[in-house]
């Protein structure tokens, strides 16, 4: 017996005209920009390099899904908007996510569903994490098209509130309950993603978050033998184990202090300056920078502070920052330590748009393992924006924006004998934009 074709009830006259809706249209797809994605993950290969690092224990002759293309399945869904695993039991049939898992939209296999998803997810060990993150440093030196003179390395962490009873989360007060702290590490200039961390929800301490900066200058200095590097950080990043790191490795600084007892007894007159002067200039507010050597109870020797003095209406405020960088103390604050500004816009991207938060796995390395798919997914998001015209506004486009713009497009799909057709929207707006970022994506495929 034929199944009956379910239709849609309840639907108005326009025109006086009875309206019949079907669910009958055949291959169709709402997410036809996937197939974008797809070449820009062919140009990184990003699946390849953390499949690689998954030691594989299934029997070869019952696999029906390469850990490869689950990857990509997962990565794209992440990209589209999709981060639950559970979307993938009803993306599953969808003919543009078997097309951009490199699978024929009618006669190839269907994608994987959540079960065998969450195995994947929990099958990496530590070991093998600590090669994906090496890859992952490996992947933004090779996203350079030629070696640059000098990058920017931000550094920062941000709470990740928990699911449940999880390995690592710890109670931070600050963050308002249990959470993860990851570290995220980002190149400045570029916006690229070089590290993701998961670690419990504390403070790092100054051996923790040397560890964590050896590993990564070695492995960019492993990729680039010259290439200069400053680290800008907020006050608990300046540890002394973290300076000596720094000065050691050769790399130049400029890092937030917190203020203590001695330095606000040195501050205190810079202060009364800037409040003088406010007084007597009229001002809303008036700005003073100071530099000095300090050298604190637990450092190996005196370094160079900056202390920006600024009173206003409400009173009189110094901050200070310790660096080793070479310039004028109003620069080196303004132009160069507030820059840092916008690493927090690069996390919340993460959490925001691709949803890095989900970390709801039990087991740290099934969380660890899902920050690198959520990491995956910002780079094919960050590509796609760079592939977009200099000028244009996409370039400083939300992902969300381009998510709506680019991906989220009807598509009608055919599978013929000897090609596959697929038919975009007539009236898709932005068709121009898309061939452009199309042509683009290609010219820079390898």
């Amino acid at each position: 017996m034929n199944e009956a074709t379910l239709f849609l009830p309840g639907l108005s006259l326009i025109g006086g005209k009875e309206i019949t809706a079907t669910f009958d249209g055949g291959q169709l797809s709402s997410d036809g920009g996937v197939l974008i994605l797809r070449e820009i993950e062919k140009r990184l290969g990003i699946a390849t390099m953390l499949s690689r690092h998954v030691p594989d224990l299934r029997d070869p002759g019952r696999i029906v899904h390469t850990y490869d293309s689950m990857i990509q399945a997962r990565v794209f869904a992440i990209a589209s908007g999709y981060e639950d695993c559970d979307d993938l039991d009803a993306l599953r049939i969808d003919p543009a996510f078997k097309m951009a898992c490199g699978r024929p939209p009618g006669t190839g296999k269907d994608l994987m569903s959540q079960p065998t998803l969450s195995r994947l997810e929990n099958a990496p060990s530590w070991r093998a994490l600590a090669r994906m993150a090496l890859g992952m440093i490996d992947l933004f030196c090779e996203s350079f098209s030629r070696v640059p003179g000098r990058i920017v390395l931000d550094v920062d962490d941000t709470d990740d509130p928990a699911h449940g009873q999880q390995e690592l989360i710890l109670f931070n007060t600050h963050s308002g309950g249990y959470c993860f702290q990851p570290i995220h590490i980002f190149e400045a200039g570029s916006g690229k993603p070089v590290l993701s961390l998961l670690r419990p929800g504390k403070r790092p301490s100054g051996a923790e978050a040397a560890q964590v900066l050896r590993h990564v200058i070695a492995r960019i200095r492993r990729n680039w033998p010259r290439v200069e590097i400053m680290v800008r950080g907020d006050g608990h990043y300046a540890a002394p184990e973290v300076l000596d790191l720094l000065e050691e490795r050769r790399c130049g600084y400029i890092l937030g202090l917190s203020t203590n007892a001695r330095l606000a007894q040195m501050a205190r007159p810079w202060a009364e300056d800037a409040a003088t002067r406010l007084a007597l200039a009229k001002k809303e507010k008036v700005r003073r920078f100071h530099q000095t050597a300090y050298r604190a109870g637990s450092w190996s020797k005196a370094r160079k502070i900056i202390a920006r003095a600024e009173a206003t209406g409400m009173g009189s405020d110094v901050r200070f920052v310790v660096t080793n960088l070479p310039g004028t103390a109003n620069v080196l604050y303004e132009k160069v330590y507030c820059a840092r500004g916008r690493m927090e816009n690069m996390i919340k991207d993460m959490k925001l748009y691709t949803c890095s938060d989900r970390t709801s796995c039990h087991r740290w390395e099934a969380n660890q393992f899902r920050l690198f798919l959520h990491m995956a997914a910002y780079w094919l998001l960050l590509s796609l924006r760079a592939a977009a015209p200099r000028r244009s506004l996409w370039r400083t486009a939300t992902f969300e924006t381009l998510r709506r713009a680019f991906l989220k497009i009807a598509v009608r799909v055919e599978e013929l004998k000897s090609r596959i057709k697929v038919a975009f929207p007539s009236a898709y707006p932005h068709a121009p934009v898309l061939v452009l970022l199309a042509g683009t994506i290609a010219a820079r495929s390898p």
